[in-house]
């Protein structure tokens, strides 16, 4: 698992609709218990539950824990101040987002470099 610190080395999020806990938890470097006890601390985390009560993650939630991970790791914040500043206007000028948005971005568009580039057959 990642250092706390490294969270620029987080794996990129895949293009895929939703994940499951496990998935999450691997690529925000967090374990599913974590993951379940933001759910209640963070009223921002809200993922879709199917049969049996699984959950299934959207990525705008995969950003958002991201975002709460550097908030609490990274930047030092406590439970309470982490919910402020999310529920807070400050978070959209949070230059992290963004970076994480544009990161993801330029992995989705080589990705779709590498099948126009591929060989026709």
């Amino acid at each position: 698992m990642l250092e706390p610190s490294h969270n620029n080395e987080l794996p990129t999020i895949p293009g895929k609709r939703y994940f499951t806990i496990g998935e999450v938890a691997e690529l925000c470097a967090v374990k599913a218990h974590v993951l379940r006890y933001w759910e209640q601390e963070f009223p921002q985390l809200s993922p879709v539950k199917r049969r049996g009560n699984r959950r299934y993650y959207q990525r705008a939630d995969v950003i958002t824990i991201r975002q709460i991970r550097s908030l609490l790791y990274e930047q030092g914040y406590t439970i309470g101040g982490a919910k402020q500043k999310l529920s807070s206007s400050e978070i959209k000028d949070d230059t992290t987002q963004y970076k994480q948005l544009i990161r993801q971005m330029i992995t989705e568009l080589e990705e779709v470099l590498d099948v126009l580039n591929a060989p026709v057959r």
